[in-house]
């Protein structure tokens, strides 16, 4: 019996247990798509990045000795569709068995189970052997629960998994989370270190993006290189520089922004742990092992705020998505419905922040957790921007964006449009935050200390314009209490001049 089986461009886990053995009756096939390439605007970099990554995996499994299909993106055969290329292959190499690994969103895992109904053979779906957490955890864990709290869920990872336990039911440390240790600002105090570049050729890549005339955004890598991991070696490789030179600062300032530095002490590993080079366990075993051995330089602060992302927030917010969907890609809470202003896509605006993390955005494909909630998403939720454009920005513009990580962060943390499923409460502020966690607005065109003057910060005005427009909404939030009590002492003058203001931001924020 032939079988095939389909590898999709993020499930490139060279230690799956499909790769175990080598199997002369089996084929893998991946394809390079206008399917997934045209569902929304990508970055350009992105898309290069996906398909040099896919590219390097089938050369892998070829040099293993597994048979391999793979279609460039021009490929004679490459229809461009998923189903239509998996249906041609079935019958000209007339395959007796079809196998998949679960996809991770909820369009694909759809069209694939859609498609194997219609089979006239047998077929299989097998788990990505990735995750720490099922599809489904995470709802099991929450049955009968009135809220879906992240550090509950977190919690029980730990324990779980045995990760950063001092015994079964104590963490080490004794403390759960440190989270109020892991919001400073950034200065020179620390230096920051240069990261090696991998500097991958993808000019021939670009080159057919160009050729095939695909829409994508965003500003190519200078001189065509990619510094990215394409391999799980490379992607091991950075995670060990990591360790060894940015995780001893790494929860102090996880959380600071600055104009001279593009990640700070981030580990720029979410491209590599999405597409599945490497698994959050290769991660988290990693980074705990080497703070064991590094106590006297690595303090538990660090290492607990970077876990609590890996084994917190992205187990957490996969679960949320495979509970949510599909409603949850069209939930609206606010019922906002403004246009994604233009300077998303150019990065031409007077607002020092928004300047800095658009461009830094579409110079790399990349901005880090801060940026993109509380910069870039503050920005869209206070001015009612409609939660389906932001969506879209965020899935295309980052190198790292796939929907089932995507999703819940943008729809649900950053705007809110659950409702609160998420999130206890909108991730909004003033200036004041910015300027507290950067140093934006020093070198900005308008004054963070102000909220109604010609020259003062729209995030001021735009702020106190949406608590009180959202009062019925937010008003009996407990966590909003302290605001709504600041919100009632704003002299009513003032707070018309705050309105105007905001509303001529919000009519034109392009303008600012």
């Amino acid at each position: 019996m032939t079988t095939l089986r389909l590898l999709l461009g993020d499930q490139l886990n060279i230690k799956h247990p499909w790769f175990t053995t080598v199997d002369n009756a089996v084929t893998y096939c991946l394809f390079e798509m206008k399917q997934e390439t045209g569902y929304t605007t990508h970055h350009i970099t992105k898309v290069a990045a996906f398909f040099a990554a896919m590219r390097r995996f089938a050369e892998t499994l070829k040099s293993d000795g597994h048979t391999v299909i793979y279609y460039v993106l021009n490929d004679a055969h490459n229809t461009g569709s998923l189903t239509k290329n998996l249906s041609a292959l079935i019958k000209d190499k007339d395959f007796k068995r079809f196998e998949y690994q679960l996809p991770d969103e909820y369009r694909l895992d759809e069209e694939l189970k859609g498609f194997c109904q219609k089979l006239a053979i047998p077929f299989e779906a097998a788990d990505t052997a990735h995750f720490y957490t099922t599809r489904h955890e995470l709802r099991d864990f929450f049955e009968g629960k009135k809220q879906l709290l992240m550090e509950n869920f977190y919690r029980n990872m730990r324990k779980k998994h045995g990760i950063l336990m001092q015994t079964a039911t104590v963490p080490e440390g004794t403390q759960w989370n440190y989270d109020h240790d892991n919001r400073n600002a950034w200065n020179d105090k620390h230096p920051v270190p240069k990261v090696p570049d991998f500097k991958h050729d993808v000019s021939g890549i670009l080159t057919l993006l160009e050729k095939e005339k695909l829409k994508t955004m965003g500003r190519a890598p200078k001189n065509g290189l990619l510094n990215q991991p394409l391999t799980r070696a490379e992607a091991l490789q950075r995670l060990k520089f990591f360790c060894e030179h940015q995780l001893e600062h790494f929860g102090t300032y996880q959380d600071a922004m600055h104009t001279r530095e593009v990640m700070l002490f981030h580990s720029d590993l979410s491209f590599a742990l999405n597409v599945k080079l490497i698994s959050p366990k290769d991660v988290v075993t990693t980074v705990v092992n080497y703070y064991h051995k590094h106590k006297g330089t690595v303090d538990i602060a660090q290492v607990e705020g970077f876990i609590r992302q890996v084994i917190g927030w992205r187990e957490y917010v996969r679960g949320i998505y495979w509970l949510r969907m599909p409603e949850f890609a069209t939930e609206n809470f606010f019922g906002n419905k403004n246009p994604l202003p233009d300077f998303y896509w150019t990065g031409t605006t007077k607002m020092n922040c928004l300047k800095h993390c658009v461009n830094n955005s579409l110079d790399n494909a990349y901005a880090h957790h801060i940026q993109r909630l509380m910069v870039l998403g503050n920005f869209a939720l206070l001015a009612q921007v409609n939660p389906a454009e932001v969506d879209q920005w965020y899935l295309g513009v980052y190198i790292d964006a796939v929907e089932w990580v995507q999703l819940p962060n943008t729809r649900g943390m950053s705007q809110f449009a659950d409702g609160g499923v998420l999130a206890t409460k909108p991730y909004i502020s003033s200036g004041n935050y910015i300027n507290k966690m950067s140093n934006y607005c020093k070198e900005c065109a308008y004054n963070v200390k102000t909220r109604t003057d010609k020259d003062s910060c729209p995030f001021n005005s735009l702020y106190w314009n949406f608590l009180h427009q959202k009062q019925d909404q937010l008003g009996r939030n407990a966590r909003m209490a302290f605001m709504y009590k600041q919100l009632e002492k704003i002299p009513q003058q003032e707070m018309e001049k705050i309105l105007q203001r905001a509303h001529s931001i919000i009519k034109n924020p392009d303008a600012y």
